[in-house]
């Protein structure tokens, strides 16, 4: 087995743990460590057949079927076993919000209230009747539910009841506007964590360059390390000649730039918005690919969905706007060699295009006739850093839980439409790992991550046609990038 899938096997390993233990783990008892064992029997039990016959010998269809049915049914069935009983104390987080698959639900007996009665009165003169006509106020331990009917535009609606609530209650709640499950749009009264914390939120450290600077520095040097092997040299040759971390160069200062202006993107744009936001931190790592990528932490809540599609789409965008031209240039210094029975689209000194009809087409357009059927690409270090850009674009833009393409059906089409979206591109993303078996990790991690978004505060006034249309747009670049080339297409460019 190569040295390389084991990284691989490794770095879903850690992926997946950290996935149960920061979602599942806080809604049930099960062990974290049986969840992810099961989590990760599909890829233990892939690994080990290739390891004992052979990357040519194909895995029954039948016996393939029996890891990827039975574990995702035994996880569930752990998960629900051991499902915690809420407390009956309200919630501190404002993700308490989440409050959309609860609103049918009756209330229970001898509900804690957040509010006195006087409270409520005073809760009820904040609704005028040709705003929002309020009918029902029902407790609840995480929160205070209002719902009526809706009299207004939903933006003016939002803008009003808020001046109201806080006029009267100051900033002791966090206001919810979203859409039930009868398509009336409720008002959610939520805690504020902050006034509940005896933190302030300028108390709170949530700029730290120095940190950031460092981890930059961090990443710069193992990715230049690992640029280094990507150009064909020997990593114990730094031993005796360190000037041969130029060489490493043009891969590391390529995948920095992708990853530093995608994260750099969402933070200018949450900034825009006041969100309250840490800077972008990357996450080296001695070896595969030098880094685990790059993070941002939103502190504070989205105040709309023009705000959640805005920040969200911004990674991308930025991301994709640097990695184009990155990308052509390191086709351009690429080598073309012939297709092995080794070639596929993880093998990076002998890609197969094909695979994507976006890489076909810009492979094809770059160097021209030299690409044909038959012939491979050995590619460049620049033009492997634009392939992995190429990669996390399409990762980010998948319509699932809190990924980018997660944040945007969501705000073009809802919370609760975006969660069927999620569950339809999961078990399409499972389908297309049996045709493509190298997204295999990808459909796992795709398949366990949490579907839940979080709402924003206003989580009822739709986007405008600009944005929806941007987001088409997104969406069609994915699909561009996942959809392999066709045959007619591979006569019509002679690949």
């Amino acid at each position: 087995m190569e040295m390389i899938e084991i990284l691989l096997l490794i770095f879903l390993g850690l992926i997946s743990y950290l996935i149960v233990k920061q979602s599942v783990a806080k809604i049930t008892t099960t062990p974290v460590w049986l969840l992810w064992l099961v989590l990760m029997t599909p890829p233990f039990f892939l690994t080990l057949w290739m390891a004992i016959m052979g990357e040519d010998q194909p895995l029954p269809l039948a016996i393939l079927l029996i890891p990827f049915v039975i574990c995702p049914i035994l996880y569930w069935w752990l998960i629900q076993r051991g499902r915690k009983t809420p407390p009956p104390k309200a919630e501190k987080s404002p993700q308490a919000a989440n409050l959309l698959t609860k609103t049918t639900d009756p209330p229970p007996q001898d509900t804690p209230s957040l509010i006195t009665p006087d409270e409520e009165k005073r809760l009820r003169n904040c609704f005028p009747w040709g705003v929002y006509y309020l009918q029902k106020v029902d407790h609840r331990p995480q929160a205070v539910l209002c719902r009526g009917r809706l009299k207004s535009n939903p933006e003016d609606a939002y803008k009003t009841i808020r001046e109201n609530v806080e006029s009267k209650f100051g900033d002791r709640f966090l206001l919810i506007f979203q859409q039930g499950a009868s398509k009336h749009p409720f008002f959610a009264l939520v805690p504020n964590p902050w006034t509940q914390s005896k933190e302030r939120p300028d108390q709170d450290p949530l700029k730290r360059p120095l940190l950031a600077l460092a981890l930059l520095v961090i990443t710069l040097f193992t990715t230049t390390v690992v640029g280094v092997d990507f150009a064909g040299f020997e990593v114990e040759q730094l031993q005796d000649n360190a000037t041969l971390l130029q060489q490493g160069l043009p891969y590391s200062l390529s995948l920095l730039a992708i990853l530093g202006l995608h994260e750099s993107s969402h933070y200018l744009a949450a900034v825009a918005y006041r969100i309250r936001t840490t800077l972008p931190y990357f996450i080296p790592m001695p070896v595969f690919l030098g880094t685990f990528g790059a993070f941002i932490q939103m502190r504070s809540p989205i105040p709309n969905r023009k705000a959640l599609f805005d920040v969200a789409i911004a990674g991308p965008l930025g991301g994709f706007i640097v990695t184009l031209p990155l990308l052509i240039w390191g086709l351009s210094l690429s080598e073309v060699v012939p297709i092995t029975e080794t070639s596929s689209l993880l093998n990076f000194e002998s890609f197969d295009p094909r695979f994507s009809l976006l890489m076909a087409v810009l492979s094809k357009w770059t160097l021209g006739e030299d690409l044909t059927a038959g012939m491979a690409i050995n590619l460049h270090p620049m033009a492997i850093a634009a392939y992995l850009g190429i990669i996390v674009t399409a990762l980010n833009l998948m319509p699932v839980g809190q990924l980018d393409g997660g944040h945007i059906v969501h705000a073009m089409y809802g919370q609760r439409t975006a969660m069927i979206i999620g569950q339809v591109s999961r078990l399409l993303m499972l389908l297309f790992a049996f045709v493509r078996p190298e997204f295999i990790i990808w459909a796992i991690i795709l398949l366990f991550m949490s579907n839940t978004d979080e709402p924003a505060l206003n989580d009822v006034t739709e986007l405008d046609n600009k944005r929806d249309f941007l987001g088409l747009m997104a969406l069609t670049l994915l699909v561009v990038i996942l959809l392999p080339l066709p045959e007619t297409l591979l006569n019509v460019l002679n690949l």
